[in-house]
């Protein structure tokens, strides 16, 4: 009868500590992934974040990121997600960064009303990158002749199996540069005020969690757990909402698991191998 009636009343009134609720951003950022090689875009984020801000009592919630960058469209989704739900259910924001937040990853942070880093973290690299492989003289050396048939003098701008044209990497830059001037004004409209004036914030460059408060790029150094009871005292808790699972104990698969399953194992295993390449090769530029 006591638990009943103590259910009645309001949390705030209880003694109780605030229930803080957190999410784990962890992954390269990209349209594909499965149950076995998950990486982080709007279809997986999205029920995590509607989650999190449908907890009524919670003054805040609390997102740790831990992202080498990827597709700058699902960075820019997943932060626009971020703030649309923080402004219609007037919560607070906290971002916490671990190993590494940069690129698209740092794009997703500015969703934060604050951005707290380890000192040890990496956060930055405000630039595009593109990068692929040629093989025109492979085909030669095998003896394989490309035949491609289009409607549209364009429709083969940067084949792989072409020589390199300059006009095409000409028109691959002029892209780059407009999604990085999105990018910049996202970091300029976010941080405002608190950005150093520093040559470098914009040109790809990427720093520790401590040179990145300096240039305004976070706002303190801390961690999740330490940062939430400082400011919602000690009795505070932190709960990990976490994809749902299935009756087996996995994680439910999307519809790019489906998918796969029925694509040619052939063609699977090798688009695998070359996206499992591509999200090597982010994290290995942060040295992870």
């Amino acid at each position: 009868m006591a638990g009943f009636l103590k259910r009645l009343v309001p949390k705030r009134f209880r003694g109780e500590g605030l229930t803080i609720p957190a999410i784990r951003l962890h992954g390269a950022i990209m349209a594909g992934g499965g149950q076995f090689r998950p990486v982080l875009n709007l279809a997986t984020v999205a029920p995590l974040l509607d989650k999190a801000f449908s907890v009524k009592d919670a003054p805040a919630v609390a997102i740790s990121i831990n992202s080498p960058g990827g597709s700058p469209v699902q960075s820019r989704l997943i932060y626009q997600r971020i703030r649309d739900l923080a402004e219609e259910k007037k919560k607070r924001v906290l971002i916490f960064v671990e190993d590494v937040a940069a690129s698209g990853g740092y794009m997703i942070a500015l969703a934060g009303d604050e951005i707290i880093a380890d000192p040890t973290s990496i956060v930055g690299s405000i630039g595009v990158v593109s990068g692929g492989f040629g093989f025109p003289e492979l085909l030669k050396k095998i003896g394989v002749e490309r035949r491609v048939y289009t409607a549209g003098e364009n429709k083969v701008v940067l084949d792989p199996f072409q020589p390199e044209k300059e006009r095409d990497v000409e028109f691959l830059k002029s892209l780059q540069l407009e999604i990085h001037d999105t990018f910049i004004q996202m970091v300029k409209t976010r941080r405002g005020t608190l950005l150093a004036d520093h040559p470098d914030i914009f040109s790809g460059l990427f720093w520790t969690g401590r040179r990145g408060q300096e240039l305004g790029l976070v706002d303190a150094l801390g961690d999740m757990r330490g940062e939430v009871r400082r400011r919602y005292g000690a009795k505070t808790r932190l709960e990990l909402i976490q994809p749902a699972r299935s009756l087996f104990g996995r994680r439910q698969p999307g519809a790019a698991v489906a998918a796969a399953i029925a694509a040619p194992l052939a063609a699977s295993a090798a688009a695998g191998l070359a996206e499992a390449l591509e999200e090597r090769a982010l994290w290995a530029r942060y040295g992870l």
